[in-house]
């Protein structure tokens, strides 16, 4: 069983990888899905600004490439010199819910030592469902 601290620590090493020349804010994310594996994220800027990609549908992308499509909890890190707690924006947000439970978790956090761990539900209450 994967540890939040270890999901924590894969988000820190996928968001080396982010291309943020434009804001500097390198964002990471660690995705576990129900079967055990883990999906890499990070965030991938555009000159034209809608056109970004954030680094929690980057690694939600990654699964769903693979066939995967059920989720146990994501770890996400972001900052420019250095850690801040980053939560995802509201377009993460509604993502998630397309594909997660309101019990899904969220860990952020600025270091392996600070985690805070949310539901879906507690970031995105009264979500958008069909």
């Amino acid at each position: 069983m994967m540890t939040d601290k270890q999901l924590f620590e894969l988000a820190i090493k996928a968001r080396e990888n982010a291309y943020a020349p434009y804001s500097n804010f390198k964002v990471g994310a660690a995705l576990l899905a129900k079967n055990g594996e883990v999906y890499l994220g990070c965030n991938i800027e555009n000159k034209s600004y809608p056109v970004t990609l954030c680094a929690e549908r980057s690694a939600f992308s990654n699964a769903i490439v693979a066939g995967v499509k059920e989720f146990e909890k994501i770890a996400i890190v972001g900052g420019k010199d250095k850690l801040v707690l980053c939560s995802p924006c509201g377009m993460c947000r509604q993502f998630m819910q397309e594909f997660c439970y309101n019990d899904f978790k969220i860990i952020l956090g600025e270091d392996v030592f600070q985690l805070k761990t949310f539901t879906l539900e507690q970031l995105l209450p009264e979500s958008f469902e069909l």
